[in-house]
């Protein structure tokens, strides 16, 4: 029997603690199938590790997708399927990874002799073969998924929010094979996977493991393989960027940077590729990209010594089972929740300009007595989060206890990238490449290592709990090898990614919430700006409330409310004079409202910069009413948004907040906001599908908290509301069981 089905079923049959979390069966036609929907229904069937009782298999399986693992004569990816739409994804066998070890590449598991890379047949796998110079696999283990940062819970977040995730982890061991007879034979891999429950969600990486006496270098690898059927079936010639990806996975990794969206922030390691061994496509030049290869375009040239190990980036995937643009959207919403919940933090936020402290205590007041929850000394203020001046930080300190005791968490902003230090200490790039800022300080240099032991420094000696970190690593590489944190120019990025990431880790654990204008959620980031042009902010008020309810609209495909920060000028901002500002507050009190109201009753907070929140009682007044009222209804507006009409100056627009899983009976299912942007009053009915809601038959209608009435719903989920909705203003209705 081959040695990797014997140590597989010696661990399947032994009394470990594979056997106790591993479900044996006979087939995958033995594991229960779920019928419903994830997004509006409960998932019964958790994560679980099958494994086939003749030991050639292995199941990863939540009820949505399947995994499945052929485990002889090597181990290998033979499938991944929707189980939603009854789909298989994958139309070839690949290694599972592959990494370079001291300048030789292997393979990681997989298997050879697949006749033709259009479909596989359980015939063709019966008489595949392993590559004998492949690492080949010895064994796995199952269990818990565990937290990947911690998590230190210290404001309001979604009261739903689970960490780590509930799932599986299954852990699959390979060596290096025994015939091979250099320095490299005592190194093993671990890929690791994770499945969560009630989620299409499925993450991987792999450790590496040095056992021999000498250090080796981990010089390159490609975490994720998958030769995915193709999107569409495209014939001619063009050129290959034309070609579609395929659109039933999407792929990122906590290696992003560099971007504000996920597509853009994870370029730099998500590649989408032609497959070379698929000759039987249709393609007539054979490149349409196919093949996802999950790997860092440099490095990362790390160095593993003895007895220790080296942790690739995570790879997370999401099957989707539509082409719909929301469906698609609710399920990306629904991953960040599970693998990154403190995204669900969601403080209101102001951005404090003066950063004298008697202005930055007169702040602090004001926030407490309106509700607000956050000051931030932001940009232009003053405020200089690297100064080691004793007086200076004994004077943040006191401020920032103060404001603990009031109930408000203080903290400021800082600049990395786009600023220069000097040649010694900035990124030294490629020939013919510029930093993506223009300039950019090296976090390997010496500047960089003092920056943030700079930072730790402060926060730790302070008692601050926000960092507003503009300008975050965008991924810039660097040549230099005077610098202390790298090599040279092969381990320069992984290098700066790991202490930017460590950094955010370190201030996750702490209680520190991190605005990064940049996509590093999955390394501990709050919030990234949800998508608007600064200059917009400079432009008439009118025109800003518009832009504001577009802005929203446009970056909540692909974000909860709370991921996504906003912005109101309570000062000028760019320009525009005193035709753009809100100040003074009193004498343009129904603008501020409506700015207010763009924001909160679309779950969203924005950074209200200026000096104060607060000008004069009635405004005093009018902030506390709608921070009182978005808070009532707070649960609610954070959850997801279903896109109703998009704001265009011209007609009623309005959103639909969706929650089919409030954490109490009495929270709302839904929330429906209307505005009105015109100068006249407008009565209108909405054509509403609640489907999302995860109501059925019928639904209670509450328009702005009057008694509700009972609506049926359509056979489409639909129903009719009628809303009166005043000049320049908003109306909202609750939706509930």
């Amino acid at each position: 029997m081959h040695v990797s089905v014997a140590i597989a079923l010696a661990l399947l049959l032994s009394g470990s603690p594979v056997s106790a979390q591993t479900h044996p069966v006979q087939s995958a036609d033995d594991i229960t199938r779920y019928t419903g929907d994830f997004l509006v229904e409960p998932v019964s069937p958790a994560a679980t590790v099958y494994a086939r009782t003749n030991g050639l298999e292995l199941y990863l399986d939540n009820g949505l997708i399947r995994r499945t693992f052929r485990l002889t004569p090597n181990a290998a990816t033979v499938a991944l399927d929707n189980l939603a739409t009854n789909e298989t994804l994958l139309r070839a066998v690949r290694p599972e990874a592959e990494v370079t070890i001291n300048g030789t590449r292997y393979a990681v598991g997989g298997l050879t002799g697949q006749p033709n890379h259009a479909y596989l047949t359980d015939d063709w796998l019966a008489h595949m073969t392993a590559d004998p110079e492949a690492m080949r696999f010895v064994g796995y283990e199952v269990g818990r998924p565990e937290a990947r940062l911690d998590w230190k819970r210290a404001r309001h977040c979604s009261p739903t929010a689970v960490w780590p995730p509930q799932g599986v982890h299954l852990r699959m061991d390979y060596q290096i094979p025994s015939t091979d007879e250099s320095a490299d034979a005592g190194v093993g891999i671990s890929v690791h996977y994770e499945m969560y429950d009630g989620v299409p969600v499925l993450s991987k990486w792999f450790t590496v493991t040095n056992e021999t006496e000498q250090p080796i270098t981990v010089d390159s690898f490609t975490a994720e393989i998958l030769a995915v059927v193709e999107q569409e079936s495209w014939v001619g010639v063009r050129q290959a960027s034309d070609y579609p990806v395929p659109q039933c996975l999407h792929i990122e990794t906590d290696y992003s940077f560099g971007g504000m969206t996920p597509a853009t922030a994870s370029s730099r390691a998500v590649h989408w590729v032609a497959d070379p061994q698929y000759s039987s496509q249709v393609n007539y030049q054979r490149i349409m990209p196919c093949l996802l290869r999950v790997e860092p375009e440099l490095g990362p040239g790390q160095i593993v010594e003895p007895g220790t190990q080296f942790e690739s980036f995570r790879v997370f995937e999401l099957v989707y089972d539509t082409s719909d643009r929301e469906r698609r959207g609710l399920a990306l919403r629904r991953m960040y929740r599970t693998i990154a919940p403190w995204v669900t933090e969601n403080p209101l936020m102001h951005h404090m300009r003066v950063a004298d402290p008697a202005e930055v205590r007169r702040a602090i007041d004001q926030a407490a007595e309106v509700g607000f929850e956050m000051v931030i000394l932001s940009f232009g203020s003053g405020f200089n989060i690297e100064s080691r001046d004793p007086a200076v930080i004994a004077q943040w300190a006191e401020l920032a206890a103060y404001a603990r005791n009031k109930g408000i968490d203080l903290g400021g902003y800082s600049l990395l990238a786009s600023r220069r230090i000097s040649d010694t200490h900035d990124v030294v790039m490629p020939e013919g490449v510029q930093p993506m800022f223009g300039n950019s300080p090296c976090i390997g240099s010496e500047w960089g290592i003092n920056y943030f032991n700079t930072l730790h420094e402060f926060f730790e000696s302070t008692g601050y709990t926000i960092l507003e970190h503009d300008g975050s690593y965008p991924g810039d590489e660097c040549t230099s090898e005077l610098h202390p944190g790298h090599i040279g120019h092969a381990d320069s990025r992984w290098n700066q990614w790991r202490t930017i990431t460590d950094f955010y880790k370190w201030c996750r654990s702490r209680g520190i919430s991190l605005n990064v204008p940049d996509y590093y959620y999955l390394s501990g980031s709050t919030k990234n700006g949800m998508g608007y042009r600064e200059v917009n902010w400079s432009l008439p008020r009118a025109q800003q409330v518009i832009h504001t309810r577009q802005n929203i609209y446009d970056g909540t495909w692909t974000k909860t409310p709370s991921m996504g920060w906003m912005f109101v000028p309570l000062t000028e901002y760019h320009g525009g004079g005193a035709a753009a500002t809100i100040e003074p507050l009193d004498a343009h009190l129904d603008h501020y409202q409506r700015m207010m109201r763009s924001n909160l009753a679309l779950g969203v907070q924005a950074c209200y910069r200026g000096p104060r929140l607060f000008d004069t009682q009635r405004t005093r007044e009018m902030v506390t009413r709608e921070v009182s009222w978005y808070k009532r209804y707070r649960e609610i507006l954070e959850s997801d948004i279903v896109h109703g009409r998009r704001a265009d100056g011209r007609h009623v627009d309005w959103m639909l907040h969706v929650n089919p899983f409030p954490s109490t009976p009495e929270q709302p299912r839904g929330m429906l906001v209307a505005f009105n942007p015109l100068t006249q009053p407008v009565t209108t009915t909405l054509h509403v599908n609640l489907y999302y809601t995860g109501l059925k038959d019928t639904a209670h209608i509450s328009i702005e908290g009057h008694e509700p009435t009972e609506a049926v719903l359509s056979r489409d989920y639909t129903v009719d509301i009628e809303m009166t909705v005043p000049a320049e203003g908003m109306t909202w209705a609750t939706i509930s069981e």
